[in-house]
């Protein structure tokens, strides 16, 4: 499937929207675009997914590997015919960059610059960056220029005339009401919470020229890697619960299906007061379990989870599902709610992200997510603090990352697992998840 990288050139300039823009503007061309996300996310693709009906997935060599990125590269075409991968950061930031991202696909760049105050310093800025491609080590091809937040006329004008030859423009997004989305801790609202105006985009899309843009698209390095194993279990045979609401909202689409290839999935929304449904697995995605604290504290689903984790239920929590696997969640505003209980460790919400980066941990015994001695990646970003009780165990050693306390990730008790890391499906941790819960 053939794509292109819509990359910014720094974080906030207009990537989210351009990429929606852009997508709907290939739709208005009778295409079907699908939508990706360079590095951990899961509120970008949300957006994708709320305007495209479509999945977004996740591409992030570090939690993958390189055949991994292939295979979450090439699953898309399964629902469309070309793919838009929305960068993070700047194009050049971070240690698994943007820039390695296209690099590894062999995917074009076009930049998203912010073009509010700019005219012609918007083509330099872009040429800067087509530059600075020969200081790298892999081969970024920076081919094209979308102008965010650029009017027309005298304003669109400039920038167009200022292009170098050697690259491409093809179009803007203009400054219109509708197309903001509002943002708070761990990013912006989701896109079933604050999703972008339909007619805002389509007013967008207008201005962006999806031929030239299909002009620019190639296909990726390999177009077929090959399939992950599927593994032993049959799906009529294994139930897995997985917990679906606004407190654990956070589960990338390549988990959902391979929990779907191996398992029957149920969903219950604990929020909501549902309770636990019969099952051989729990999955508690991360979220915003502090946002509902007080409705978790009552709900029948974390009682009944208390009650079947001691029974030996495999149970696995990410990030805000270890916060609601522990003692107590306390909220920002101070006060302390009771959670299931199950782990002995308590959570509190802080001012600001205590974690955002990419992780690595060594097992340092067999448990739900990985045999002793394997490594394991990740990514974490929380605005919670946890504290384990002194006798807490510890199924991961960090390698890198702050995990729990800065050393320490994965707390066990019985066979419930909560780490603050999320994981992909390519990591294989889902994959021992489901062999444990199969045996």
């Amino acid at each position: 499937m053939p794509g292109f990288v819509l990359a910014g050139t720094a974080s906030s300039v207009g990537k989210t929207v351009a990429t929606l823009a852009a997508c709907r503007a290939l739709e208005r061309a009778g295409r079907t675009p699908v939508a990706a996300k360079a590095g951990p996310d899961f509120i970008d693709p949300s957006h994708h997914a709320a305007s495209l009906g479509r999945p977004s997935r996740t591409l992030d060599p570090w939690m993958t590997g390189e055949d991994g990125l292939e295979r979450t590269y090439a699953r898309g075409a399964d629902h469309g015919d070309v793919c838009v991968v929305e960068g993070m950061m700047g194009l050049y930031d971070g240690d698994v960059s943007t820039a390695a991202v296209a690099a590894d696909l062999d995917l074009p760049v076009v930049l998203v610059v912010d073009a509010t105050a700019g005219m012609e310093s918007v083509a330099a800025t872009a040429l800067g960056f087509r530059a600075y491609a020969d200081r790298m080590d892999y081969d970024v091809d920076v081919v094209g220029l979308l102008a965010a937040r650029a009017h027309g006329g005298r304003h669109e004008e400039g920038i167009r005339n200022a292009i170098p030859e050697e690259m491409h423009y093809v179009g803007r997004t203009p400054p219109l009401d509708g197309l903001d989305i509002p943002d708070r801790h761990l990013g912006l609202h989701s896109g079933s919470e604050s999703p972008v105006e339909s007619e805002a985009l389509d007013a967008a899309a207008r201005h962006v020229d999806a031929g030239e843009l299909l002009s620019l698209a190639r296909r990726p390095r390999v177009d077929a890697p090959p399939e992950r194993p599927a593994g032993p279990a049959d799906p009529a045979d294994l139930t897995v619960a997985v917990a679906a609401d606004d407190a654990f909202r956070f589960v990338y689409p390549s988990v959902r299906e391979r929990l779907a290839e191996r398992a029957t999935v149920e969903t219950f929304a604990p929020a909501a007061g549902d309770d636990l449904p019969d099952c051989d697995a729990v999955y508690l995605p991360g979220g915003y379990p502090e946002n509902h604290a007080a409705d978790l504290a009552t709900s029948p689903a974390l009682s009944t989870l208390a009650e079947r984790a001691a029974e030996g239920l495999p149970v696995f929590g990410e990030c805000g599902g270890l916060m609601a696997l522990g003692e107590t969640l306390t909220t920002e505003d101070g006060e302390e709610h009771a959670m299931a209980g199950v782990l002995p460790v308590s959570t509190r919400m802080t001012d600001g992200p205590v974690a955002l980066d990419h992780v690595g941990y060594r097992a340092r015994r067999d448990s739900l997510l990985a045999p002793a001695g394997e490594s394991l990646r990740g990514h974490e970003f929380h605005y919670s603090a946890a504290t384990a009780d002194s006798d807490a165990r510890f199924a991961f050693e960090v390698v890198r990352g702050a995990g729990v306390d800065g050393a320490n990730d994965g707390v066990e008790e019985y066979r419930t697992l909560g780490t603050y890391a999320h994981f992909h499906a390519e990591s294989g941790a889902f994959d021992a998840f489901l062999d444990a819960a199969a045996e």
